[in-house]
């Protein structure tokens, strides 16, 4: 371990490593404030190059994240860093992997779960997922000999017991509250007779809407990453996908790009984040009396309200852009009406 002092006072680290094509190298890092810091920059360093179960947690997720970087949109890894550095490696980040066993992993879930921040249902599954997405990757990777989070068994629920939307009644109550800000009154009335995700809907510019077929294309998704703007693949290949809409949301949309000064038809046609959204949001449910609900919420009113309308699941899964029908039928199987007590009168029909 090749740690020492400076000519200006501080802490210089030098040694070597085998990196993962196993060629031998030279590392060097300086301005360490404390002899103490070096070393243990050194040993994290050194660690994280291990192949085998002797990494710490936090070492192999490092790796984990380099990975996951390479493959995922930067939303995506964004909110998968935001998750483990938050919920696993303070509990977690100096165990060596190979001392994660069932009953660690168990106590972990108990803290998730009687955490006073009191975290809902599928959250605590989403967080759990990931540790054994992360253990998975240490058996495939690094030798590990089971992942102890799976034999353990998930916490909390995939899908929530309940679920958030407006009826249109509550709707036409909360449009009429934002009719004095023209972008607001669009983009909400554009959301609830889509079903567009918000990302969606932030990503289109006028070229996407076609007014001779009432229609709207999808194919894109905006996103903002450490304050970065973002237009990316939408969040599944049958996200693209071509939308039907009533004329009169078509008119509206029209009439709102000719207010725009010096606009262009490929460009962004609502210029407003997520969070000013939010708030625009949160004035139109105070003005209006309408419960408060989340923008993705909107999506949820849309599903219901064609579903009350009897629209096939089929239908609906393609409008949404879900991945197939199964992912419509797990969300929204709750709000379809039971339709037994009709089956049995239809067939009794036909008995003799």
């Amino acid at each position: 371990m090749a740690v020492f002092k400076n000519e200006r006072g501080t802490w210089n680290c030098k040694f070597y490593y085998t990196d993962w094509t196993g060629t031998r190298k030279q590392k060097k890092k300086e301005g360490f404030k404390t002899k103490k810091e070096a070393q243990t920059f050194e040993a994290d360093f050194l660690n994280s190059c291990k192949t085998d179960i002797g990494i710490t947690f936090e070492n192999l997720v490092t790796n984990y994240m380099q990975d996951c970087k390479a493959r995922l949109k930067p939303t995506t890894y964004e909110n998968k860093k935001l998750l483990i550095y938050t919920k696993l490696i303070p509990y977690l980040g100096k165990m060596l992997i190979k001392d994660i066993s069932a009953a660690t992993v168990r106590k972990w879930q108990n803290k998730i779960i009687t955490d006073k921040r009191n975290y809902a249902p599928t959250y605590q599954k989403a967080i759990h997922n990931q540790l054994s997405a992360i253990l998975n990757y240490a058996v495939k990777y690094y030798g590990l000999t089971a992942n102890n989070a799976a034999k353990c068994g998930s916490i909390g629920k995939k899908n929530a017991d309940t679920m958030l939307f407006w009826t249109y009644e509550e709707f036409s109550q909360f449009i009429k509250a934002v009719e004095d800000r023209p972008m607001s009154k669009v983009i909400f009335n554009l959301l609830f007779f889509s079903g567009m995700r918000e990302g969606e809907m932030l990503a289109l510019t006028l070229n996407d809407f076609n007014f001779e077929k009432n229609t709207v294309k999808i194919s894109k998704n905006y996103a903002k990453v450490n304050g970065e703007e973002l237009i990316q693949e939408p969040k599944t290949p049958k996200s693209k996908r071509e939308i039907s809409l009533p004329k009169k949301i078509l008119d509206m949309i029209k009439t709102y790009s000719e207010t725009l000064y010096d606009y262009k038809p490929n460009e962004r046609l609502f210029l407003t984040s997520k969070y000013s959204l939010k708030r625009q949001m949160v004035y139109g449910c105070k003005k209006s009396g309408v419960k408060q609900i989340r923008i993705h919420d909107i999506r949820h009113s849309h599903a219901s309200m064609l579903i009350e309308k009897g629209i096939a699941p089929l239908a609906i899964s393609e409008r949404l852009g879900h991945e197939d029908i199964q992912t419509t039928l797990n969300v929204y199987s709750h709000l379809y009406p039971n339709k037994q007590a009709e089956i049995a009168e239809m067939l009794s029909d036909y008995v003799n």
